[in-house]
């Protein structure tokens, strides 16, 4: 895959004790008629601990962003919580970035500015990744990092 981009979504559901992530899959498989979850990738507080989950795989499109073609050029990773109600947790953003985003990054070769929040996409009338997500500061932080 030819991968430029790095989509950021939320769930827009309260993340809970007990693994949402199924959810997730069953929704987009069941009442979506995918072949599985639309993310290539989760995250999640799962009995108190943040777990990176695997959704898509990378060899197949993912299903998270029709808009300006970013299914085929954009991995998306879906953090689940309601970001438009509470701020992301400041844990859960720095084990996304140090486990997850900054190796797909290396070996992607997708910049910084690469990563982008739904609502960023041309014609996307979302709030996601959640109004409450300072987008700015996390490209920042992994900006940072990337150097």
């Amino acid at each position: 895959m030819n991968f430029k981009y790095i989509v950021i979504h939320h769930s827009l559901t309260e993340d809970g004790k007990t693994v949402s992530w199924s959810a997730i899959r069953k929704y987009h498989k069941e009442h979506l008629g995918w072949s599985d979850t639309g993310y290539h990738f989760g995250i999640e507080d799962i009995y108190g601990e943040y777990e990176v989950l695997v959704g898509r795989p990378l060899t197949r499109v993912g299903a998270h962003c029709k808009a300006m073609q970013m299914n085929k050029y954009g991995i998306g990773i879906c953090f689940v919580g309601n970001y438009d109600i509470v701020k992301p947790p400041m844990d859960m953003l720095l084990i996304a970035m140090n486990r997850i985003i900054i190796p797909l990054c290396k070996i992607y070769g997708i910049a910084w500015n690469g990563i982008i929040g739904h609502t960023e996409v041309h014609g996307v009338e979302k709030s996601c990744p959640g109004k409450l997500w300072d987008i700015d500061m996390y490209r920042e932080l992994i900006r940072h990092e990337l150097k």
